[in-house]
């Protein structure tokens, strides 16, 4: 079967262990760069959770080890005129997707509504929702409607964030650095544009901000923490 012909979440981890490096994540420093050189564009970054555990180890740290400091460091020194925390739209989910299943529930328990999807999954990881569409579509009605943190960023960086800041909306550029190529694929659906731009620009995986790092020249071990 030809790999192109195969039904694929986008989740990266033949990438990740390809023994020849036949296989990589579709590059996405070139396009930063250009953002970030543009005097026009208000460039923002975000990142995940797990990059922050992850992203020594492109630098000889022992795996696991946090290097938020040192990440958050690093991006200012590229240029990024804000960094952000996915971990504040992660809590944004939990807070919407616990308001959908406790909507559910009342129509479930309460309204005794047959046509309730129970148990109500997580709409978190477009991995998981690749998966679920290519395997289980059956099973879409009970994933949560909510975005993911990544999205629920890009969407409120173009909109609440960009008046907050005075700045036009088609100038902001939103840069996220995520552990999974799955993200790279979900910017570009085609739903997720519903701040009247793409909400999300580009995605960065870890090693990809790794690289971005030492391609600027930036001695990260030692950056001020």
């Amino acid at each position: 079967e030809l790999l192109s012909e195969a039904v694929c979440v986008q989740c990266g981890q033949c990438s990740a262990v390809c023994p020849v490096g036949a296989i990589y994540e579709a590059d996405a420093i070139q396009p930063v760069w250009a953002a970030l050189d543009d005097p026009t564009k208000h460039v923002v970054v975000q990142t995940a959770p797990a990059i922050r555990a992850a992203l020594g180890e492109c630098f000889g740290c022992e795996p696991g080890t946090v290097v938020t400091g040192k990440m958050v460091a690093a991006l200012r020194r590229l240029g990024f005129d804000k960094v952000f925390d996915t971990n504040f739209t992660a809590d944004l989910t939990i807070i919407e997707e616990g308001y959908e299943l406790l909507r559910r529930l009342k129509k479930a328990l309460v309204d005794k509504d047959p046509e309730v999807a129970l148990p109500m999954f997580t709409s978190c990881s477009p991995g998981w929702i690749n998966y679920m569409e290519a395997f289980y579509p059956q099973l879409i009605p009970n994933i949560s409607t909510c975005k993911s943190p990544q999205q629920m960023f890009g969407a409120l960086a173009k909109t609440y964030y960009a008046q907050m800041a005075g700045v036009d909306p088609k100038d902001v550029v939103v840069v996220s650095v995520m552990p999974c190529t799955a993200k790279k694929f979900e910017c570009v659906r085609d739903e997720m544009n519903d701040s009247g731009f793409q909400d999300v620009d580009y995605v960065l995986t870890t090693r990809e901000l790794g690289q971005f790092i030492k391609e600027a020249g930036i001695d990260f071990m030692s950056l001020p923490d």
